[in-house]
């Protein structure tokens, strides 16, 4: 009886409450699947106003199921926000025309064959088409006098192909029937004619065209597959027509590229090496290409973004520990200095307005990512947007920087999130959340998503820690390589370090700590549900690392971890994959593992979640669940499998540290949908 009781309260705790009543307890999970969020901003040419993107997530059983729509706003800097594109839209690629007074973005609307390039009017007026393709148009850039733009498209198929896929051949050849993504240039005053073909060798995955107009800057892949795209990809510098005027043989991995005003030099987030994990560099080189130049050799950090005050100066953002900052240096690598100190928001994307007035998106633990602004001659922000007003009267709980030593005397630093109350001075169970990559770092901002609900498990009573392990981002180039040639083994120490720092102050039962992650995280946590299973009473594990050797062979990106992770192939040094694999250790578990994965993931096969099913449910010495989401790949994307997950994961974590655990909970899910199919 008591355990069917237990099994009575954790069904009772999906059931919504009443808006004033999840106030006062804290982050409900609707809550968190309704959450807002900036996704991008660009400040006009003289800064007066900033547009921005919106993700407005659709709400589970009301909407039709899809991906968050995307909407275009603009406010200016008394922070009057409005409405340009907004309700059922996809807005994509949103840059101003070089007058200031009209906006461009990508859609698809009524009669469009694919994805367009519209001008929106600023003061008023409707969207026009500008320039089509017959296919999606997937980037752009506009020239110096907005009267063209470079155009990205993925080559169509052939007349040919097509009438054979409509008789029903639609086979795929693995990694040899894939088209390149092409470069068009469209005339903008003739929004009907047909653009005109730029020839280049490879696929082209961003453009740039210099403000000085003559030419423009590239991105680059031998093909279009992930790995190519992600390590092989290089920086060319062309002219309208083509005819290359340089190159930057840029080692590895690359990230944002921006022009300085006059066109004189090129900036480039680069890697250091081709062993790099992750692109973090600040690099400049002319308008030729040519050899690079770390502008910031000694960064214990990783540059997320960076544009142009003027001609001579950069800024940037720099991740730095749990925390970022703005910065600013010389073309010529003098002068840096901080212009937004580490320890406020959580700084993303930043753009510049032609007098150096600065929009950035940023986040912090009491908000997701929202406008920030910050004037030339100041060194301070002001937030602009609020695209979520209700948190004002949600009681969230408080964030701790934590730093501890591991076993090895390496100083590791995560984000602890409390309970939003404690009785007394009894432990706490905690779920402890690992970060996929390991290129990837927690900051210090807002944490909470549908995969992570913190907040909501911070109001159940659980407190939530995000460790940044060895090999993370933000520490600097040699810090993200200490996994190399060894993926987990001290890495995953550092979590479970982290769990016994937190139970030697008093806060945390060692008892009832579960985990749970995805990607690298997902490996984790079948680590943590294997090789460490008396240390874990409950995993959930998704889109997970099962076996070290077949995703090597199975996943699109082998020379990735060839070049960055593992420095060796499985035929090399068979024993160091096998035993950094959580199957060869799926015997000693005794921990109740959940396994969730996208079917058509191909990043991490979904066979590597069959693999871990299969053997734990043949060791038989723990509860394990496999759910699968048709449609989707690494990581889910549409509501309700995101709905579904979070319900999930919640009930798992509920069940096993503070249910009655034992037997597996039902498999079937109470979504709690509306019946009329109303909010």
């Amino acid at each position: 009886m008591a355990r069917w009781r237990s099994l009575l309260l954790v069904c009772l705790a999906f059931i919504p409450l009443s808006l004033a009543a999840q106030a006062r307890d804290g982050m409900s999970l609707e809550q968190i699947a309704q959450t807002k969020s900036v996704t991008r901003a660009a400040i006009s040419p003289d800064g007066s106003e900033i547009a921005y993107v919106l993700g407005v997530p659709r709400r589970p059983g009301v909407d039709a199921d899809g991906r968050a729509w995307t909407q275009l706003h603009v406010v200016d800097r008394s922070g009057n926000s409005r409405g340009f594109i907004t309700g059922e839209s996809s807005v994509g690629g949103v840059e101003w025309f070089p007058d200031g007074r009209h906006l461009g973005f990508l859609a698809r609307r009524d009669g469009d064959a694919g994805r367009a390039l519209y001008r929106i009017p600023l003061q008023g007026g409707e969207a026009t088409r500008v320039a089509k393709l017959d296919r999606n148009i997937t980037g752009f850039s506009l020239s110096a006098d907005g009267r063209r733009a470079a155009l990205l498209a993925q080559q169509p198929e052939s007349d040919a192909l097509k009438a054979l896929r409509r008789k029903g051949f639609s086979q795929k050849v693995y990694e040899e029937d894939w088209r390149p993504i092409e470069l068009l240039i469209a005339d903008l005053d003739a929004p009907d004619a047909e653009p005109r073909a730029v020839p280049v060798e490879g696929s082209v995955q961003s453009v740039h065209w210099s403000p000085a107009g003559d030419r423009m800057a590239l991105v680059v892949a031998p093909r279009q597959l992930t790995d190519d795209t992600l390590v092989f990809a290089r920086v060319r510098i062309v002219d309208l027509q083509g005819r290359e005027l340089g190159r930057v043989d840029n080692p590895g991995k690359l990230g944002q590229l921006a022009w300085s005003p006059d066109g004189a030099h090129l900036a480039i987030i680069s890697a250091a090496d081709e062993n790099d994990p992750r692109e973090g560099r600040l690099t400049v080189v002319g308008n030729t290409g040519g050899a690079q130049r770390d502008s910031l050799p000694e960064l214990e950090g990783h540059v997320w973004s960076v544009a142009w005050r003027d001609a001579g100066t950069l800024v940037y953002v720099s991740h730095e520990g749990v925390d970022t900052r703005l910065g600013e240096i010389g073309v010529d690598g003098s002068g840096d200095r901080t212009v937004l100190a580490a320890g406020g928001p959580i700084w993303g994307s930043l753009s510049a307005s032609a007098g150096g007035d600065l929009a950035l998106v940023g986040q912090s633990p009491e908000h997701p990512a929202e406008v920030f602004h910050v004037a030339a001659s100041e060194q301070q922000a002001r937030r602009l947007t609020d695209s979520n007003p209700w948190l004002a009267d949600v009681r969230l709980a408080r964030h701790e920087v934590v730093r501890y030593a591991a076993r090895d005397g390496l100083e590791i630093e995560g984000v602890l999130v409390h309970p939003l109350d404690r009785s007394g001075s009894e432990p706490v169970p905690l779920i402890l959340v690992v970060h996929g990559g390991p290129e990837s770092h927690y900051s210090n901002g807002w944490l909470t998503g549908y995969s992570q609900p913190a907040q909501y498990a911070a109001a159940r009573g659980f407190a939530s820690f995000f460790p940044n392990y060895r090999a993370s981002t933000g520490r600097g180039v040699e810090f993200s390589k200490l996994d190399r040639g060894r993926p987990g083994m001290e890495q995953f120490d550092d979590l479970v370090d982290g769990v016994d720092h937190l139970v030697a102050t008093g806060l945390v039962d060692g008892d009832r700590v579960g985990i749970t992650g995805g990607s690298y995280g997902g490996y984790a946590s079948a680590w943590g549900a294997t090789y460490y299973s008396e240390r874990f009473a409950a995993a959930v594990m998704f889109v997970g690392i099962s076996d070290q050797a077949s995703l090597v062979t199975s996943g699109d990106i082998p020379y990735e971890q060839h070049l960055v992770h593992m420095g060796k192939w499985p035929w090399e040094d068979p024993e160091t994959f096998r035993q950094a694999s959580p199957i060869t250790h799926a015997h000693k578990s005794r921990t109740p593992t959940l396994i969730l994965h996208g079917e058509d993931d191909p990043r991490v096969p979904v066979g590597q979640s069959y693999m871990m099913y299969r053997y734990l449910q043949l060791a038989g010495q723990a509860p394990v669940r496999l759910v699968l989401y048709p449609g989707e790949g690494h990581g889910n994307a549409r509501a309700a499998s995101r709905w579904d997950y979070s319900l999930r994961l919640m009930r798992w974590m509920e069940h096993y540290l503070n249910g009655p655990g034992g037997e597996l909970p039902p498999y079937d899910i109470d979504y709690q949908l509306p019946a009329d199919g109303k909010s």
